[in-house]
């Protein structure tokens, strides 16, 4: 018998805008965000924390994450957005596709750039 893969679950930090939150949700995925996980005004290494503990992919724009990666911080793996590359729909739709296209464990550790 087959094992299922896991789903990828994100977890969006506070620099992130509730309306990506919003349209993952609109799409069945599972989101979470900082002000719902009580998390705003904490620290990125809590941030991570959380996103590690929970086993999500932390979704941001604040460069101080690729820092805590370049460090050798453990996560369950990191998005990162650039506005310039891609608006909030098109990040959405990037999103959902990575959820069918990559496997949970594969993204582990790694920073993605979308």
């Amino acid at each position: 018998m087959a094992r299922m893969q896991a789903i990828i679950r994100f977890h969006l930090d506070e620099s992130m805008p509730n309306a990506v939150a919003d349209g993952l949700r609109r799409r069945g995925i599972d989101v979470t965000t900082s002000s719902e996980a009580r998390l705003l005004g904490t620290s990125d290494d809590e941030q991570l924390a959380f996103a590690k503990r929970e086993d999500r992919v932390l979704i941001t724009r604040d460069q101080d994450f690729l820092r805590l990666n370049s460090s050798g911080a453990a996560h369950a793996g990191i998005v990162y957005w650039t506005e310039r590359q891609r608006n909030m729909g098109q990040l959405v739709g990037a999103l959902a596709t990575l959820m069918l296209e990559v496997a949970v464990d594969d993204i582990r550790g790694q920073v993605l750039f979308l």
